[in-house]
């Protein structure tokens, strides 16, 4: 397993054991706190879960925000809120009128809502890697070439017109460089799937990589014909400007 998987797997343990220690005991303060207050049992136990039920709703709503790439909106963010002070509150009723009492018994309140929020954090931080890479995936789509030409590659789109590519991302450039040493080493370019291996994305990634660079070394060998062409002409043009004058 990567290290970063494996941090990923142990933080999201010990998350879920504190949590579920933090979750029975907060729960417990707050049944007791409903049947101080006269109500029956089947409702008290039904009390606790209204409270964190609120935090765990507005947490996944932010999650699913941060998955799609919106701003988590005042809605969620007040409902957390206003859901965490409650259950802060319920724990802290049931202490006993002193400093210490009361310190305890917000403890595991406190402790199941950062535990949660962690847990989300990681959740949310895996979705915008997937986000992006989706991204960056639909981009390489839409910006396929076709190898065979060489270069004289070029994009169209479904009507077919001829469009300009869009240019390398710096990750993309960098694996585009690596590319080109490699085929100064070895005499000819690697094909997708070792770029796509070397770091550590698909084949189609690799590939993609490897053609818009043909299209931007075609591009700039274009732009260079011209310039010489254009240099040649203008001398050209000289030239027999000073043979008339003779």
């Amino acid at each position: 397993m990567e290290p970063s998987r494996w941090s990923r797997a142990v933080t999201i343990a010990a998350v879920l054991m504190l949590a579920g220690i933090a979750a029975v005991v907060s729960y417990s303060h707050m049944y007791e706190l409903a049947l101080r207050h006269g109500e029956p049992p089947w409702r008290a136990a039904l009390f606790p879960l209204s409270v964190d039920g609120m935090i765990v709703g507005a947490s996944m709503t932010l999650l699913s925000d941060a998955r799609y790439g919106r701003k988590g909106g005042l809605l969620p963010w007040g409902l957390l809120i206003t859901g965490s002070a409650a259950s802060l509150a319920a724990n802290v009723a049931v202490a006993d009128p002193t400093m210490w009492s009361r310190i305890i018994h917000a403890w595991p309140s406190f402790a199941l809502i950062g535990a949660y929020e962690l847990l989300m954090r990681e959740f949310r931080t895996a979705a915008r890697t997937v986000r992006s890479v989706s991204a960056d995936d639909e981009q390489d789509s839409r910006g396929e070439l076709d190898p065979s030409q060489g270069a004289a590659l070029h994009l169209v789109d479904a009507s077919g017109h001829k469009k300009v590519p869009q240019p390398h991302s710096p990750f993309q450039a960098r694996a585009w460089a690596w590319a080109e040493e490699w085929e100064q080493e070895h005499g000819e370019l690697p094909d997708g799937k070792k770029i796509g291996e070397r770091f550590g994305r698909k084949e189609r990634w690799g590939r993609l990589v490897k053609e818009r660079g043909l299209y931007e070394r075609g591009s700039s060998s274009r732009r260079t014909v011209k310039e010489v062409t254009e240099t040649g002409g203008h001398v050209c043009k000289r030239h027999t400007e000073v043979a008339l004058l003779q």
